[in-house]
């Protein structure tokens, strides 16, 4: 499992800001309220709904809602808590009085109320109101005042400050629940094409302070077979993080839970290559590696075809600086004589690690990777079934096969791209990336709604 935190923030109430981070360290992630706009409304329709209920049920004169303004809706994150919501309901109500004519009644309630930020059984975080209260602030009205203290204190004490609580407490907690039903696609099984599949959850409660919620995440990674995928034990843990932008979302992702994820899907790596995947090189018979090597090309049938087989043998690692990232594969080579008229047989196997420059993009919400090769950092024989020879004239010719076929075969792979965690609807296409010591650091702006 791979941990990662995440934050949300808060600036001048008007705006949330989330942070994720892998490895234990915090990256910054920023939705804007948007993604609260339903719930909202939701609650104004309770609001609305319920005005025009209170009256006609305690008021036998016909009454209507003449003007109802939008709620004024303000967010500020809680120490130790959540988020703290206070809600500013007017409305004016006009009808027949009790002593004829025309009434208007013009009020103003506050709504207050803190949330919780936890998780549930399944890691997955989930807000829970605290604390509601209702609070007139206001009530006007054009009855002559001979009649406005009594009619007023049966308003008051007998029906809005017993009645209003009641009803509109629970509409905040509607108003959660809408929002907590955003949170279950963070923790939903996403498929890693045909290799496996990954999921985020909560490792640890939620922490939050004036400025941030920290969300302490993991991820569980899975193989097409089952099998969870232990994460690496011998790269660097962030230990500290980037500065973050202003009015952006910032997801960290560590190196090594790339090089975790690369893991799962290094069985897709593995590729045969054949003289018709090589167009353009030398062709792939044994008279061509007997020019490259002269003490074996006497035992080499001649000009019979020759099939390269690559295979990983070790989990890729995944290296990540300010200026450039690379990934490093380890690499079997296995090099066979494919006549026509008998089955293949092995001429030698050779043991190569290749480091290849990683260039990071988004697309469709994923993250993905394309990789140029730079260097052959180690080729090694291994075993031979025509003696031992100097594989060092083989080389250039390796880089050329690997270039060329090889690293292509693996770049369709990584097309599929690396999940990213769905919170809130936040959208990482407009990403700018970059990298950091041993993480790779997506800026999203904010939108403003």
């Amino acid at each position: 499992m791979e941990n990662l935190n995440k934050k949300w923030e808060n600036e001048d109430g008007d705006d949330n800001i989330s942070d994720i981070a892998f490895d234990k360290a915090i990256s910054n992630k920023k939705p804007d309220l948007a993604a609260l706009g339903a719930p909202l409304s939701q609650l104004f329709s309770s609001v609305c709904l319920f005005v025009v209920f209170f009256f006609f049920l305690f008021f036998p004169c016909r009454l209507k809602v003449k003007d109802l303004h939008p709620p004024v809706i303000s967010l500020a994150l809680s120490p130790g808590s959540g988020v703290f919501m206070a809600i500013l309901v007017q409305m004016t109500i006009a009808g027949k009085s009790f002593i004829g004519g025309n009434m208007e009644i013009a009020l103003a309630a506050n709504l207050t109320a803190s949330s919780v930020l936890g998780q549930d059984s399944a890691g997955t975080p989930r807000f829970s109101s605290r604390n509601c209260h209702i609070a007139l602030v206001s009530v006007k009205t054009n009855l002559p005042g001979s009649t406005l203290p009594k009619v007023m204190s049966k308003f008051l004490d007998g029906t809005l400050q017993k009645v209003l609580p009641g009803l509109l407490c629970p509409a905040v907690d509607a108003v959660l629940n809408l929002v907590n039903a955003k949170f279950t696609t963070l923790t939903s099984e996403i498929p890693l094409g045909t290799a496996g599949t990954l999921q985020y959850a909560l490792l640890n409660p939620p922490m939050s302070n004036e400025t941030f919620i920290e969300l302490d995440l993991k991820t569980i990674l899975h193989q097409k077979e089952g099998n969870e995928v232990d994460l690496r034990t011998d790269q660097p843990s962030l230990a500290s993080l980037p500065p973050k932008r202003d009015a952006a979302t910032q997801l960290i992702l560590s190196a090594n839970f790339l090089s975790t994820e690369l893991s799962v899907l290094q069985a897709s790596f593995n590729l045969n290559i054949s003289n018709n995947m090589v167009l353009g090189l030398p062709p792939l018979v044994t008279t061509m590696l007997g020019a490259l090597i002269p003490e074996i090309s006497r035992l080499l049938p001649p000009s019979q075809p020759v099939v390269i087989e690559m295979q990983e043998t070790k989990a890729p690692v995944v290296t990540i600086t300010r200026e450039k990232s690379f990934v490093q594969l380890f690499s079997t080579t296995e090099f066979w004589v494919s006549p026509s008229d008998s089955a293949p047989e092995s001429l030698f196997v050779l043991d190569v690690h290749s480091n290849l420059e990683a260039e990071f993009a988004v697309a469709e919400e994923k993250l993905r990777l394309s990789l140029a090769l730079q260097s052959l950092s180690r080729m090694a024989l291994a075993s031979s079934s025509l003696g031992m020879f100097d594989e060092l004239p083989l080389k250039g010719f390796l880089a050329d096969i690997i270039h060329e076929a090889y690293v292509p075969s693996i770049n369709r792979v990584l097309r599929g791209g690396i999940p990213l965690p769905d919170l809130l609807g936040i959208t990482y296409q407009r990403a700018n990336i970059s990298g950091s010591e041993n993480a790779l650091v997506l800026d999203v702006p904010v939108t403003e709604t």
